[in-house]
């Protein structure tokens, strides 16, 4: 059976969410994937090099949604013209997107998983939680609303509540949704109206009027 490195790596990416990436060894990759061990090192040189190359990957992928969505793919601080160009109408459609992204697509559900599971296990996973889970999409989010603000974009009580409170409405929903997603309290089709309904509303709420 040929096997390549995108298999190998979904294999050992639901290993880690599962088990978690210490319990897992090379050997059990390889056998849940039906390879030897030498197989799997003709693709990679170990355990490790497998988890960096899922980090990367994982990476790209974020990257692509957010350019298939209109947002930045960058962070501000090395792409602050393209956060000056974003609409609250593309963030809205990235974060109903990113719903869809983060509980439909296999690879990322199963690293969605996994960060969530490792996050109590050292700091160095705790950072990666944060930064794709919370304190990364909160900051990103914070940076689109400021530079929002400054070109007039939204409108004025959007200024008065602040950038960072607008990030925490807007992204809070999404985790929740998410949330409720892995707990099976709905089905995902209600969830998704729901957040829907909830980032109709907060356009309509901050977005600048004709009259303004």
């Amino acid at each position: 059976m040929k096997t390549n490195k995108e298999e190998i790596m979904l294999i050992a990416l639901k290993l880690f969410a599962e088990r978690g990436f210490e319990a897992v060894s090379t050997s059990m990759i390889a056998g849940e994937i039906g390879i030897t061990k030498g197989a799997l090192y003709r693709h990679f040189k170990s355990k490790q090099e497998i988890y960096d190359s899922i980090i990367a990957k994982m990476f790209e992928q974020d990257e692509k949604q957010a350019d298939d969505n209109g947002v930045p793919v960058k962070e501000y601080e090395d792409d602050a013209e393209s956060y000056g160009r974003t609409s609250l109408a593309n963030l809205c459609e990235f974060v109903n997107s990113q719903y869809i992204y983060w509980t439909e697509d296999e690879f990322a559900v199963a690293f969605r998983r996994m960060i969530t599971l490792a996050q109590f296990k050292n700091d160095e996973m705790n950072k990666l939680y944060q930064d794709v889970l919370v304190s990364g999409p909160v900051k990103y989010s914070e940076d689109l609303f400021s530079e929002m603000i400054k070109t007039g974009k939204l409108n004025a009580e959007a200024k008065k509540t602040g950038a960072k409170n607008l990030a925490l409405q807007l992204y809070a929903p999404l985790l929740l949704s998410v949330q409720m997603f892995d707990a099976g309290e709905k089905n995902s089709d209600e969830i998704k109206e729901n957040l829907r309904a909830i980032t109709d509303d907060f356009a309509k709420r901050w977005g600048k009027n004709k009259a303004e």
